[in-house]
């Protein structure tokens, strides 16, 4: 069973996949795809916004370095943003993000976005445990 992804919820999954493989996708799909036009491809600041969640204010935590890439492919445009100073891992997802928009290459982006999806849940998960395996229980202390 195939599944399709929102823009919002490749981006976030290409965001945080490592630059290597979003770039050699990117590489693959470059042949087969129209004229790529670069719009903006550089690196920023961004506000890191937090909720308090004891009172659900939120406030922000700081500043953020990110690297941001806005392409037009035909008719279609490409944006990704990620964290650090790679504009080509940013360049690279906003091809994708455009190849994926466009409807082209969906199978191959669709399987590589679940592959990436289980990956970061894996980490996730592990990470989780990781936590858990620190927490104090106060009725013992």
């Amino acid at each position: 069973m195939t599944t399709l992804y929102t823009r919002r919820s490749a981006l976030a999954i290409l965001s945080h996949s490592p630059a290597q493989v979003v770039r050699a996708l990117a590489d693959e799909l470059l042949a087969d795809l129209p004229s790529v036009s670069v719009l903006v491809n550089r690196t920023g600041l961004v506000m890191l916004p937090y909720t308090d969640t004891t009172q659900g204010t939120v406030f922000h935590l700081g500043e953020v370095l990110v690297s941001e890439a806005h392409i037009r492919m035909g008719e279609v445009e490409g944006y990704a943003m990620v964290t650090g100073r790679d504009t080509l891992h940013a360049l690279a997802a906003a091809v994708i993000d455009a190849a994926y928009a466009s409807g082209l290459h969906t199978a191959a982006i669709t399987a590589f976005l679940s592959d990436q999806a289980a990956l970061q849940q894996a980490a996730d998960e592990r990470l989780l445990r990781q936590v858990e395996a620190t927490r104090v229980e106060m009725e013992t202390f």
